[in-house]
């Protein structure tokens, strides 16, 4: 990267708003899964929508590639830059530039805290339902870019079912909006297309997002096992009752013991197997009262040795924040943590976490589950010492094996913390050849020359083995061209503005 170009964007954001020295630019060296690192060339922050405009029209009139990066607090090295690659910090945008009570919805700037707009909507009785453990870090924009889940999407959905409408910014400098306000179906869902995307599309500059009324009743039960087994079961047979829990999270022994060792203590029993919590809310307080009962009584059933209710708003709080720093609280155990995010069939909870604990046996390895059991979103944090080499290969090797269970379970391997660079080894896993190409074909509509958030989600030699059969198969050249002619996004369904 040239001084000049840095002088240029310092034109456009400020000066203190360039980061060129080395130690500036580590801070940005990580997402929120230490076992990555780059080092980008330049980070530069815009603090308006009309700055980040600018800047991304200049790159790409140089045909400089970016990565957008929120809070860095995901999970897949999604967010890092390479040599050669401007970081653009979206933290600076992060106005709330609506809240409409009356239509129950909300419009805010991609650097928005999801929390801090859980807590904008709440006095009007409203609620933002998504919410990822590090939702008083994370931001919405990463949220849309990731599809972000979180404990009680269970119940209320990802990211995607709470997603309205987009201004997106291309990586050529256009800005195209995606969707409606009003939320009406129309056209191709090209918002269902862009939330998930990993920042490969381009970067949301506004987001419509659909707010949820608060319920009237809560309910937080604690339940606790004495084998993870029988909390594995006690989770299909909720689910199977008809009963559609807020959320339902379980959390192993290890887990607990470091969680209890930290300052998150939430009271969980350290003797405990497996602990479950389970939330049922909504807005007549009798149902929640009905079913609150129904399920503490197939929990007793199933096993638990004993299932509490928080019995204040306090106590809840206290059970949650153990839940959602569980991750920090880890930190505990050794230097460095690797984070597995894979799905399989509830019904296959059981065998896969008992499998899970013999292939940490069997590498000699620390693995901690902590996960979104209602809907099979395993979290094994293996916890070890990058410094050692011996053990990150035992630990890569111990990965792989259990991306390959929950495959052979009928699941696949990733849940809400996506591919970035950490899973790209593991597609091949699931997708063909051909599969692979068609997600890069679809990205070229929106991306021709690869500039934004390149390197990510689809490994390139997949799609270079793609290339090379439909071109064999059609006659055509061996090349990777053409795609955004083949696939134009149509006029009707993307209003460009400029």
């Amino acid at each position: 990267m040239s001084s000049a170009l840095a002088r240029d964007l310092a034109a456009i954001v400020g000066e203190r708003h360039v980061s060129e020295a080395r130690a500036e630019r580590f801070t940005y060296a990580m997402d929120g899964l230490p076992t990555h690192r780059r080092v980008p060339d330049l980070v530069v922050l815009p603090g308006t929508r009309e700055e980040l405009i600018a800047v991304v029209r200049l790159l790409a009139a140089l045909g400089v590639p970016f990565v957008p990066r929120g809070a860095g607090t995901g999970l897949s090295g999604g967010a890092l830059a390479d040599q050669g690659t401007v970081l653009l910090v979206l933290t600076r945008l992060n106005r709330i530039l609506q809240i409409d009570n009356a239509n129950r919805r909300a419009v805010v700037e991609p650097g928005v805290v999801n929390a801090k707009l859980g807590a904008a909507a709440k006095p009007h009785g409203l609620q933002y339902a998504p919410d990822p453990s590090s939702q008083t870090a994370c931001t919405v924009g990463g949220n849309v870019a990731e599809n972000a889940g979180g404990p009680h999407c269970l119940k209320y959905g990802v990211t995607a079912n709470h997603v309205l409408a987009l201004e997106v910014l291309l990586a050529d400098g256009s800005v195209v909006e995606l969707g409606s306000p009003g939320g009406e179906p129309w056209g191709p869902d090209l918002v269902g297309l862009f939330v998930g995307s990993e920042g490969n599309f381009g970067i949301a500059t506004k987001i419509t997002v659909r707010l949820t009324p608060l319920p009237r009743a809560i309910r937080t039960l604690l339940a606790d096992f004495t084998s993870i087994r029988a909390a594995g079961e006690a989770v299909t047979t909720i689910i199977a009752s008809g009963i559609v829990p807020a959320a339902l999270e379980m959390m192993d022994q290890s887990c607990i013991c470091a969680v209890e060792d930290s300052v998150y203590a939430a009271g969980y029993p350290r003797d405990a197997a497996a602990i479950l919590l389970a939330e049922i809310d909504g807005r007549n307080v009798d149902g929640v009262v009905a079913e609150t009962e129904a399920v503490t009584e197939m929990l007793r059933k199933s096993g638990a040795r004993s299932v509490r209710s928080a019995a204040t708003e306090v106590e809840r709080e206290r059970l949650w924040q153990g839940r959602k720093k569980a991750f920090g609280a880890m930190g505990r155990l050794s230097r460095d943590l690797v984070v597995q995010d894979a799905v399989v069939p509830r019904s296959a909870l059981p065998h896969v976490l008992e499998t899970i604990c013999t292939i940490a046996q069997n590498y000699g390895l620390v693995v901690s589950n902590v996960f979104h059991a209602g809907d099979g979103n395993l979290h094994p944090n293996i916890s070890f010492d990058a410094t050692d080499p011996a053990l990150k290969q035992r630990v890569e090797a111990a990965s792989a094996e259990i991306m390959q269970l929950c495959i052979d379970a009928g699941g696949t391997i990733t849940g809400e913390h996506g591919v970035g660079i950490d899973k790209l080894r593991y597609m091949h896993l699931i997708f063909d050849a051909e599969s692979l190409g068609a997600m890069q074909a679809v990205r070229r509509v929106f991306d021709p020359r690869e500039l934004v958030n390149p390197g990510k989600v689809v490994p390139i030699h997949a799609c270079r083995e793609w290339t090379s059969i439909r071109n064999a198969k059609f006659g055509m050249r061996n090349d990777t061209t053409g795609f955004n002619s083949a696939f134009p996004i149509p006029h009707s369904a993307v209003e460009v503005t400029r």
